[in-house]
């Protein structure tokens, strides 16, 4: 049975950095197996991280989902990843990238041989202002994947480029689920994510970690609709 959302509510998006940082060094001081994501919101939680710990040689670093367009595109999530975190450690890790120079299905086909039956130990998400985290997308067909680990998934906010995301049983069977949102315009996609009914609507109220932990790292204006 999924447990209970633990949510921490931060100053500022700053604060909410530095949380988001400690539990991502924790996890890579334990080594194992750490999914990241992209977008503008989680660049300065790596960046803390890596000025915190820079020796994650023992992590094998993959990825919540990619955009399908080569490693040094601007939309990539991996260039994002290697310019905020990579770049900055004295050891990295094992990076386990998803190929976005290929075609979609050709991607998530590879990452899902990849990824199956590996156990997350953490999986960092945000969450879009339409409800959607890593690639699943409002009442996109790859929420109803139950077999793959990985999967090609349309585009449903902008950037419009196809993408591969990590389906909802694989995020779920993290040891931690943990989501980083700031900003107001996020307010009222947390509300329904944390507060409401879960459902396709909202793909963020879908995962959470089955036997583990699901911590919402959130700042005041994220938040700021939660028990209204």
């Amino acid at each position: 049975m999924p447990q209970e959302v633990e949510v921490r509510v931060a100053a500022d998006a700053g604060e909410a950095a530095q949380i988001v940082a400690r539990e991502l060094v924790d996890a890579a001081a334990q080594g194992g197996h750490i999914a990241v994501s992209g977008g503008s919101t989680p660049g300065p939680a790596y960046e803390l991280a890596a000025d915190l710990v820079p020796d994650w040689s023992g992590v094998e670093l993959w990825f919540a989902d990619e955009r399908c367009v080569p490693p040094d595109d601007s939309l990539s999530n991996y260039r994002l990843i290697r310019e905020t975190l990579l770049t900055e450690l004295f050891q990295p890790p094992v990076v386990r990238r998803v190929h976005g120079e290929l075609p979609a299905i050709e991607a998530a086909a590879g990452y899902d041989e990849q990824i199956s039956g590996i156990p997350l130990d953490l999986a960092l998400l945000g969450i879009g202002p339409d409800g959607h985290t890593a690639s699943l997308f409002p009442g996109s067909s790859a929420l109803e994947e139950r077999d793959r680990a990985a999967v090609a998934a349309e585009p449903g906010f902008e950037p419009f480029v196809p993408r591969v995301t990590l389906t909802v049983p694989m995020l779920s069977a993290a040891a931690l689920v943990l989501f980083l949102v700031v900003g107001e315009d996020k307010a009222e996609a947390v509300a329904r994510a944390f507060a409401g009914e879960p459902g396709p609507a909202t793909p963020a109220s879908l995962v959470r970690s089955a036997e583990g932990r699901t911590l919402a790292v959130l700042d005041e204006a994220a938040a700021a609709l939660l028990g209204k």
